[in-house]
């Protein structure tokens, strides 16, 4: 199986220390998020890997350079222009198109066990799923009783978008992880434009494929996109 690892955002929440540096080389623990990402995925039978750059990106492309990592690892440049989730995994779609692969955030740190998710995922058969937990956060994917996506909502603002006109009242809230397992047929199905999220892809998409979350209870999982998290895990 293939991965792609979102790396190519500005890091703002991690101002100044993103002023110089891209958040993918951010240590954790003494070491760059990168790195842990790259080992989670390796040692859980990834065996290709495809990074997205923007910021700061000869960067990370030293550092892949400059590392010898177990597995082949490609970058997906978008330094001419910030592309979003959806539209930097579709800038990498000659890279994906193939088989089912895995898309995962630099920017947490997580012990889930992958092989379940890839299990659940095959047995499932949707066209992506998303691994959620429940925590709290301002913004919320929003599942069936089957655990089928049905909306999102942001909790500080108001706003809902609600797949076919379901009712809110039957659907529960999920915190979204980073991490998603996706069928290559969300390559026919993406936007004619360059720059999208993910997220938005996916509740167009809802209406007539299947999303389904994968409720993780079991791992530990930290977001370390804020000052304050980087500064309690150091």
């Amino acid at each position: 199986m293939k991965a792609m690892i979102f790396a190519a955002g500005l890091g703002t929440r991690l101002y100044p220390i993103t002023l110089n540096k891209p958040k993918a080389l951010i240590e954790v623990q003494g070491k760059p998020l990168l790195m842990h990402a790259i080992e989670k995925l390796q040692n859980s039978g990834v065996e290709e890997i495809i990074i997205n750059v923007h910021h700061f990106p000869d960067q990370i492309i030293n550092f892949i350079e400059s590392n010898s990592f177990q597995i082949p690892i490609q970058i997906s440049d978008e330094r001419d222009m910030l592309l979003d989730t959806g539209g930097g995994l579709k800038n990498a779609g000659s890279f994906l198109k193939k088989e089912t692969f895995l898309l995962y955030n630099v920017d947490i740190l997580s012990d889930i066990n992958l092989s379940e998710l890839i299990l659940f995922h095959q047995k499932n058969k949707p066209l992506a799923t998303l691994v959620v937990r429940n925590r709290v956060t301002k913004r919320y994917l929003l599942f069936n009783k089957d655990n089928i996506l049905g909306g999102w909502e942001n909790i500080k603002s108001g706003e809902q978008i609600l797949i076919k006109k379901k009712k809110r009242a039957g659907l529960k809230p999920y915190a979204f992880s980073g991490i998603h397992i996706l069928d290559p047929d969300i390559f026919k199905l993406m936007p004619d434009k360059k720059v999208f999220s993910m997220i938005e892809l996916y509740l167009k998409l809802g209406g007539s494929n299947k999303i389904c979350a994968f409720i993780d209870t079991k791992s530990n999982w930290i977001d370390v996109g804020k000052i304050e998290q980087l500064k309690k895990l150091n």
